[in-house]
């Protein structure tokens, strides 16, 4: 593939790409549940959000997110296990500056994970979703969104 000499990359801006992972279990009673982590770092430290993080140059997004979700919770999931969902394009979502990010789901069972927070991650945590925290950036909009598609399917 050629590429002009006078072509230029530089001359658009470029966003950040990052992936979510919103993963929903069910506990023993068939309530749906979700891991939520609580942000080390700032932006928003101290607030409730989904595992997640930005994309590294050589990965893929589907690679970013199960590296993402590992990496802050420990808990390990396969390509087949995620389910694209949305992509949040807003462009107040992250104050730092423009990120769009490919937001996947998961499912499974409570008993099936052992969670735990590592990374930027200062604690992880399963809610039930129908009584979910304050959340960070603009992940309440992300879950109500969730909601409505666990609630179709």
């Amino acid at each position: 593939m050629d590429i002009p000499q006078n072509y230029d990359a530089s001359r658009y801006e470029r966003p950040s790409v990052t992936t979510d992972v919103a993963l929903v279990a069910r506990d023993e009673k068939g309530r749906e549940h979700i891991l939520l982590i609580k942000r080390k770092n700032p932006p928003f430290q101290g607030a409730w959000a989904l595992p997640g993080g930005f994309l590294d140059m050589k990965e893929t997004l589907v690679e970013c997110a199960l590296r993402e979700m590992e990496e802050e919770t420990s808990v390990s999931l396969d390509q087949k296990d995620l389910e694209f969902l949305l992509v949040a394009d807003d462009p107040q979502r992250d104050p730092r500056t423009r990120v769009i990010s490919a937001v996947y789901l998961a499912r499974g069972h409570v008993n099936e994970f052992s969670p735990e927070a590592a990374d930027d991650a200062r604690e992880v945590a399963w809610f039930p979703l129908d009584r979910l925290p304050p959340l960070a950036f603009d992940h309440s909009r992300i879950l109500s969104e969730l909601v409505k598609r666990v609630k179709t399917s």
